[in-house]
């Protein structure tokens, strides 16, 4: 490797390990915020909050490794022509296309893992996280109970309330149940409460409480005090991932399916490296700026390109999705379309063409 591809190179990788610490930590910290909300509301798991915050990381990786390179390669080559590096290339016979090859053997080993990434581990992630929360759904009524907060069970007639858990997870000291059954409201209130098998049933063991039943139609209110009552729980019918959805579904499996839906994830899946090379290539062209503008009309148009990029991606999925448009229509319009620009642009750069020229002369 000769000194002019191992400038371009070390400054390439500089920039893209810090473009990529700080997407990460910006993506990350927002999964934080939104996964502790969900944590809050008994969505999911809060001991799995960091298992989740990983699995989404991996998921979004790809958009994030893209968007790096993007960056990278902008920033490095503005910085180029700022400081009159470019200058100096091109006055010694060395055209900008020249340039793309050390971006090539910079970039094949991120595009490859974007490609990666895309294809495969997005998939996992979305299938291991779904598998958490159905699996946290899946629990009995009790379980799903914070100690000092009301909760809701599966069956939408029921509100749980305790006031603290025993060292199991299946007992409770404090119980408040309140349930509505049409005009009928039955509020209970115990000391304890546990988790008992019956046959296959599950019932929840109250002892030392009250039970008052109001009728809300005749305003009758009846009172009763236990020792020993057992309430039966609805059974847990839900199975663990529930719907197998288009973003869970493997690769191959998409290729072999003729829905529109799996169309649609299919394209977003292999646009999003095909994005990763017309976007690398299209850096070096929107590098290119006037020193007396600043190096932030580059990092600016970087950031739209992008941002338009990766909309057409998910516009694209959905158009698919909806039959408006086939897979291989839209595969042309978006990623033909961009390549088509990328290569009129070098070409443009390399052989000084220009569309007045295509207009005979007088």
């Amino acid at each position: 490797m000769n000194l002019f591809q191992k400038s371009i190179q070390k400054d390439l990788l500089r920039n893209f390990g810090g473009a990529t610490v700080i997407l990460f930590t910006i993506v990350m910290t927002i999964m934080l915020i939104r996964i502790l909300g969900q944590a809050s509301k008994g969505k999911v798991d809060p001991s799995e909050v960091i298992l989740l915050i990983g699995l989404n990381g991996i998921g979004n990786a790809g958009p994030i490794l893209t968007l790096s390179l993007f960056v990278s390669v902008v920033y490095t080559f503005s910085r180029m022509y700022l400081d009159s590096e470019m200058v100096i290339w091109f006055s010694s016979g060395v055209s900008l296309t020249k340039f793309l090859k050390p971006l090539f053997y910079f970039s094949w080993p991120i595009v490859l893992t974007i490609a990666i990434l895309a294809l495969f581990a997005w998939p996992w992630s979305n299938e291991q996280t779904q598998y958490l929360k159905d699996n946290f759904e899946k629990r009995s009524d009790i379980e799903r109970v914070s100690p000092g907060q009301f909760q809701e069970s599966k069956s939408k007639q029921m509100v749980f309330f305790i006031e603290k858990k025993q060292k199991s997870d299946d007992e409770a000291s404090s119980v408040f149940i309140s349930n509505i059954d049409a005009h009928l409201e039955t509020i209970t209130t115990a000391k304890a409460g546990s988790i008992e098998w019956l046959n296959k049933d599950k019932f929840l063991a109250l002892s030392q409480g009250q039970q008052t039943v109001i009728d809300h139609q005749t305003g009758e209110v009846r009172s009763t005090e236990f020792n020993q009552f057992k309430y039966w729980l609805d059974p847990t019918s839900r199975q663990v991932l529930s719907g197998m959805q288009s973003q869970m579904l493997g690769t191959a499996e998409l290729f072999k399916s003729k829905d529109r839906i799996n169309q649609g994830e299919l394209f977003w899946r292999i646009g999003l490296f095909i994005a990763a090379i017309n976007l690398a290539l299209l850096a070096v062209q929107i590098a290119s700026v006037n020193p007396r503008i600043g190096r932030s009309y580059s990092l600016g148009m970087a950031l739209l390109c992008f941002v338009g990029y990766y909309n057409m991606l998910t516009i694209g999925k959905r158009l698919i999705a909806d039959g408006t448009v086939t897979f291989g229509g839209m595969m042309l319009i978006v990623h033909g379309t961009s390549t088509l620009i990328v290569l009129i642009w070098y070409l443009h750069t390399e052989f000084n063409l220009h569309w007045r020229r295509l207009i005979p002369s007088k």
